[in-house]
């Protein structure tokens, strides 16, 4: 790297460390749900080929082979966890979440996919209230509000259609998810995110396997392709997820997710041909007013705060 390259990347990398804590973590959220679109797109594509539950545990085993040479490289001790049963009890219960949204993916529109997992906000703001004492703001619960609203606007149409089988499976994950959440927040108490990142991946594969072997069709090498892919953005996903969770309260990240279902509809969109409907197309402006809104009052709220 040359000399006025580096030092145009080091000014970068001082102006992002110099953000207010809000912004950050609500940019590490939205990182986080481009590449989670990304990565449910290619999902979606391995399990309508492939069986959902061997896709789910392929996911996880090369999420678990992407990190293990930084795992090695920093020695084993730098990865034991602090909190091993909340690691597991965290595995356990996104290992069930996973099963119900692997159950959906092949049969339900990405737009709509995503759509109907913005009900998890909801779940995740009463159990930070009722676990952590976070604050519940009424601009907070305004803007979840709004953008669930925004939700139903597009979801609504279709529940009635022969797919509402699976968005209601797909419904029934975003308790499981929000719990998950919500375990992964109490660990960064304890835990280095990178810990967390890689315990998810190891936890989920073994809670996964049993299923996966039951199900199990040998992939063909570009499917073997697309998992590594998948890993490699999985893993990168979780970590930036994880570093929201650390920057701020996790109920302050929640709206931010809304602007999800843009990148879901443009990728459902180009990979699958599923092209928006109006439901949609409205739902999701009044989605990112509510995200725009409380960005924007985040942000004035911690410049009011003394230093």
């Amino acid at each position: 790297m040359t000399g006025p390259m580096r030092g145009h990347w080091v000014r970068w990398l001082q102006g992002v460390a110099a953000l207010d804590p809000t912004v950050k973590g609500m940019l590490w959220t939205v990182a986080a749900g481009l590449l989670f679109c990304q990565l449910n797109t290619l999902m979606r594509m391995m399990a309508i080929e492939l069986n959902p539950y061997q896709t789910q545990f392929l996911r996880y085993v090369f999420g678990v082979a992407v990190m293990l040479p930084l795992v090695l490289r920093s020695g084993l001790a730098a990865y034991r966890p602090q909190r091993i049963g909340g690691q597991f009890a965290r595995g356990a219960v996104h290992t069930l979440g996973l099963m119900l949204w692997f159950v959906a993916l092949p049969n339900t529109p990405m737009a709509d996919l995503t759509a109907l997992g913005f009900t998890t906000p909801m779940f995740i703001m009463i159990g930070a209230y009722l676990f952590f004492r976070e604050p519940m703001r009424w601009d907070r619960w305004l803007a979840v509000l709004i953008g669930f609203a925004g939700v139903v606007v597009v979801v609504a149409p279709k529940l009635s259609g022969s797919g509402g089988f699976y968005h209601l499976v797909m419904l029934a994950s975003a308790p499981v998810f929000a719990t998950s959440m919500l375990l992964s927040k109490s660990l960064t108490r304890y835990e280095r995110t990178e810990v967390i990142v890689v315990w998810q991946a190891v936890t989920v594969t073994l809670f996964s396997m049993p299923l996966a072997l039951l199900h199990w069709q040998t992939p063909a090498p570009t499917q073997w392709f697309v998992f590594f892919v998948c890993g490699v953005i999985g893993s990168a996903g979780h970590y930036c997820l994880t570093r929201s969770f650390v920057a701020i309260d996790i109920s302050a990240t929640q709206s931010v997710k809304f602007l999800d279902l843009v990148w879901a509809s443009f990728m459902g969109w180009l990979v699958f041909a599923d092209v928006p409907s109006q439901s949609t197309l409205i739902g999701g402006v009044v989605i990112a007013a509510s995200t725009l809104w409380i960005a924007r009052r985040e942000a004035q709220g911690r410049a009011r705060k003394p230093r």
